[in-house]
């Protein structure tokens, strides 16, 4: 926070900024990494906390960005403004290999510079009106920016829940998916799976449950399958597999964690023409207007990345870094679960859930940063129903992660 002096305004802060609960969770960590290594300056800290990619971009990708950015120097080659709502072969590149028979066409993609702005831009289209549910615990832009549009109300410190909030406790006891029949009716359920931070993909049938309570309650689901790429199971990878959902759900995704994007910047939301607000107007076309509006499109430079990563051979190439991760994951699993602790996920997405009964999440984080130099993300960060858990990541590069195994088995054994 910064010392305030001389001068100020007459502008009032916005309340709602002021309901926010300390800083946002990952530059927080991030903080706390630099405390320590500045503390411990000869150790080598390792971070599986803030979920950033760490393996290189194939080169057929990169290669296809580079290209492409060179051309700009030609008279040929040079493009200004393209489409706001993305570059229409890439548009029906995704369309085409993430939905394949599932009937999404490429005028309901927009693509976009990553999910979380996209998180941002829908709250902007919903509005402060509508009543929301999230899963408990969440990813926090989802909390966060229901914050700051207006919707969550006061934050209550007896609960640490938000007043207006409903909140669908997922956790080990409900097999990580929310007891709908004692879930209050919303307009707007965000739901994420594979889920960040637990790691569990919702099943057939969880997903069969959530569509016809949509429908029942005439809601909105805000998908984000951001992490499908890592489901081995048979669990569906988008919203849009499950009969009736283009009536009830936008999904978002994102090829951060799929292609290593997370600094190139790149992603997409599909928004269903049948989806219809209780007027019948089409919601679609509000959202194409929030994006004419907001955002004048994803980086040119990096639709042509994208789109090379969806070709044969850029898509095998993206899988094979997928694998990478994977084969982390379950290093990180195995290495928690010999030391009798319960973990979760791992194997349908890139991060691990363990729990420490009876102990503080903020307390498991410093005591294992204080003592093996690994950053990890406090589980109650991501809500009430986070708390006695840690999130690990698997993105790192595999001696990292072995040299994690080596140290974590040390503090716990």
């Amino acid at each position: 926070m910064h010392a305030v002096t001389g001068h100020y305004t007459k502008v009032a802060r916005n309340i709602n900024m002021e309901r926010l609960r300390n800083n946002y969770l990952f530059p927080e960590i991030s903080v706390l990494e630099l405390e320590h290594i500045k503390k411990y300056p000869n150790a080598k800290v390792i971070s599986l906390g803030i979920g950033d990619t760490t393996e290189p971009i194939p080169d057929i990708v990169t290669l296809s960005m580079a290209d492409y950015a060179r051309a700009l120097s030609t008279r040929e080659g040079y493009k200004g403004y393209g489409a706001e709502q993305g570059n229409k072969a890439l548009r029906k590149a995704i369309a085409e290999t993430f939905y394949g028979d599932l009937e999404v066409k490429d005028t309901e993609v927009f693509v976009s510079d990553g999910s979380q702005c996209d998180i941002s831009r829908l709250q902007l289209l919903l509005g402060s009106n509508v009543s929301v549910a999230v899963q408990d615990p969440i990813f926090p832009a989802y909390m966060d920016s229901s914050v700051i549009i207006g919707q969550s109300g006061d934050y209550q410190d007896e609960t640490l829940k938000y007043r207006n909030v409903e909140y669908m406790t997922c956790g080990p006891k409900n097999h990580f998916f929310p007891n709908l029949s004692t879930t209050s009716r919303t307009d707007i359920i965000f739901f994420c799976s594979p889920n960040n931070p637990t790691g569990h993909a919702a099943s057939r049938e969880q997903l069969e449950q959530l569509v016809a309570f949509a429908r029942e309650n005439g809601s909105i689901i805000v998908y984000d399958s951001a992490y499908s790429a890592y489901i081995t199971d048979e669990s569906p990878r988008s919203i849009y597999e499950i009969p009736g959902a283009r009536e009830v759900a936008i999904e978002i995704s994102s090829f951060s964690k799929f292609a290593g994007f997370t600094g190139v910047r790149l992603g997409w939301t599909v928004v269903p023409e049948e989806l219809l607000y209780s007027n019948k107007v089409p919601i679609i076309n509000d959202f194409n207007r929030i994006v004419c509006t907001c955002f004048n499109g994803a980086s040119s430079i990096a639709q042509a990345g994208g789109l090379t990563c969806l070709s044969s051979e850029g898509f095998q190439a993206m899988l094979a870094v997928v694998d990478y991760y994977k084969a982390n994951a379950k290093i990180l699993v195995d290495t928690f679960a010999s030391l009798d602790l319960k973990v979760y996920g791992g194997v349908n997405a890139p991060y691990v859930w363990v729990h420490f009964p009876g102990s503080r999440s903020w307390d498991v984080f410093a005591e294992i940063l204080e003592k093996t130099h690994i950053i990890t993300v406090p589980g109650s960060g991501f809500g009430p129903g986070g708390e006695g858990y840690i999130r690990v990541t698997a993105f790192g590069h595999r001696e990292t992660i072995l040299e994690a195994s080596t140290r974590l088995r040390s503090l716990f054994r």
